[in-house]
C-alpha cells in the first residue's frame, strides 16, 4: 500500500516539474511515467479523471509547497518577506538553469476553453499566495491595504521575472525586479 502512494506521490512531483519546464499543453502523460519511473498502469488507477486530474493534484501541489515555506516564515521586516519570496524563485531559475518557471502559471497560460476547473484552480492558488503573502507584510507592521497591494505586486513582479528570465537565458531580469520590489516595500 505505501508503494501506491508513493508513485501517485512522485507522479504529482514529476507532473509539477515537467509543467514548469515545458507547460501544460507540451506535458505528456508518457513524459511523466518516464521521469519517475512509474508503471503505465499506474495512471488511470491513480488518476481516473486523466491528465486533468493529474494537473490538478500537481497544481494543488506546487501551491501547497510554497504556502509551507510561507507559514513558517517569520518576517520581522517587509524587506525580509521579499527575500524570502524572491530567493524561492531563484532557486527554481538556478535549480533547473533557467529552465523552469513557475508550474501554476504554466497551467494559467495553456489552459484551454474546456480547462476551466484547472484554470479556476490556478486562480485560486494565486490567491492563496497572495493572501499568505499580505499576512506576512502585515506581521512585519505594513498596513493591512498596503499589505495586499504589496503582496499582489510581489506575486505579479516574480511571475513576471520567471518568464522573462527563461526567455532571455539570464537572471538579470530577476535581479532588477528583485530590486525594485525591495524598494518598493521600503518605502512605506
Amino acid at each position: 500500500m505505501a508503494r501506491a502512494s508513493t508513485t501517485r506521490a512522485d507522479m504529482i512531483t514529476g507532473a509539477a516539474r515537467l509543467l514548469s519546464r515545458r507547460g501544460l499543453q507540451a506535458t505528456s502523460f508518457s513524459e511523466v511515467l518516464a521521469a519517475t519511473g512509474a508503471p503505465r498502469g499506474s495512471l488511470y488507477h491513480h488518476f481516473p479523471g486523466g491528465k486533468d486530474e493529474l494537473v490538478s493534484e500537481a497544481t494543488r501541489y506546487v501551491g501547497s509547497q510554497l504556502l509551507e515555506v510561507l507559514a513558517r516564515a517569520r518576517p520581522s521586516t517587509p524587506e525580509e518577506v521579499v527575500d524570502l519570496f524572491t530567493s524561492v524563485w531563484r532557486r527554481v531559475l538556478t535549480g533547473s538553469d533557467l529552465e523552469a518557471g513557475c508550474a501554476v502559471a504554466a497551467v494559467t497560460i495553456d489552459a484551454g476553453d474546456d480547462q476551466g476547473e484547472l484554470l479556476a484552480l490556478a486562480g485560486q492558488v494565486f490567491t492563496e499566495w497572495e493572501g499568505a503573502l499580505a499576512g506576512l507584510l502585515r506581521q512585519t507592521g505594513v498596513e493591512a491595504r498596503r499589505a495586499a497591494d504589496l503582496a499582489i505586486l510581489l506575486l505579479v513582479a516574480m511571475e513576471g521575472s520567471l518568464v522573462l528570465c527563461r526567455a532571455q537565458r539570464s537572471l538579470e531580469p530577476f535581479d532588477r525586479v528583485t530590486d525594485q520590489l525591495l524598494r518598493a516595500v521600503g518605502i512605506t
